[in-house]
């Protein structure tokens, strides 16, 4: 445990060739500013310029750097998981590789930011000026909307204490959402603001493209962390009203049925189907209770097995 690193700077990369040296040599001088042992996580995403050379080069100059790569892209999320496995340090920061963000000073103002209190600290961009502002922007404000969390830019740089890290669950693209997930499960959440630097070597790769899949994930990710433990509440309500309606209607066709004199309506069937589909979500709430229970007795075990040392937080 003595010769653990007190701090792990995670860095994902994807086709950032010219950026790994500088990069590295940033974080070098970061953890001497602190006076910290220090480790780089590098996870080379399935680059397919010289990104993984530059590395391997650069990492033979820094011992305390450790490189994994991806054959293929496998997407930012997948990287961060490969990564945060690997992280060993009390704190781990999140930095991109493509040098928008200078280590130099963000590891520092992130590492003071976190020694204030706060479990999981977030970069506020100052000065930013690329295509992406649009974006982030509508991103920020629906997630802020429906979550409550008053954070400028949830979407950038980031540091964590180690068990946030540990905690997380991260699905396809939930990167997005790491302050969300983590401010859900109780860990509180700070915010500093760090410069922005327009990128100088390689090109974005994200753009409006993600909005529609952004918006999709958001709501998956309001709807999990708000019925994920009661699903009974969401099929239930919407069976609820299915039926009221149904029966409401049954009720008032049945008057204008017996005052015509037995008139056929054709809504009366339709009343009937709504009171079938209404029974249906209710069903669909019962299996989903029965899902999550087995969730949570899974969960419980887990946690017993991991008190007792048999299984690795992480995995």
């Amino acid at each position: 445990m003595a010769n653990l690193p007190a701090l792990s700077v995670f860095l994902p990369a994807r086709n950032e060739a010219g950026n790994v040296a500088p990069l590295f040599e940033k974080c070098a001088r970061a953890f001497e500013t602190l006076g910290v042992a220090g480790e780089i996580i590098f996870v080379d995403d399935g680059s397919t310029d010289a990104t993984w050379d530059e590395a391997q080069t650069a990492a033979a100059r820094y011992p305390f750097a450790r490189l994994f790569q991806h054959r293929k892209s496998l997407g930012l999320t997948e990287a961060m998981r490969t990564g945060f496995r690997h992280c060993r340090g009390a704190v781990v920061i999140f930095l991109p590789s493509d040098l928008e963000s200078d280590p130099e000073q963000d590891i520092p103002a992130l590492s003071h930011k976190i020694r204030e209190g706060y479990d999981v600290v977030a970069g506020w961009r100052q000065g930013r000026r690329d295509g992406k502002v649009l974006a982030s922007t509508i991103a920020n404000i629906v997630s802020r909307r429906l979550f409550g969390l008053r954070v400028h830019d949830m979407n950038w740089i980031k540091a964590f204490r180690r068990e946030v890290v540990q905690t997380l669950r991260l699905r396809s693209d939930w990167h997005r959402y790491i302050l969300i997930l983590a401010a859900a499960q109780g860990f509180t959440i700070g915010e500093t603001p760090v410069n922005y630097y327009p990128r100088t070597k390689g090109k974005s790769h994200y753009g409006f493209g993600r909005l529609p899949v952004s918006f999709l994930d958001v709501l998956v990710v309001w709807f999990l962390l708000t019925f994920s433990r009661k699903p009974m509440l969401f099929f239930g309500g919407i069976g609820l009203g299915i039926v009221g309606v149904a029966l409401a209607t049954f009720i008032g066709l049945t008057i204008i049925y017996l005052a015509s004199l037995g008139q056929r309506r054709p809504i009366f069937d339709f009343a009937g189907v709504l009171l079938l589909v209404g029974v249906l979500f209710f069903v669909v709430g019962f299996l989903a209770e029965l899902i999550v229970n087995q969730n949570e007795r899974i969960e419980e075990l887990e946690t017993r097995l991991r008190d007792l040392g048999q299984i690795d937080e992480r995995d």
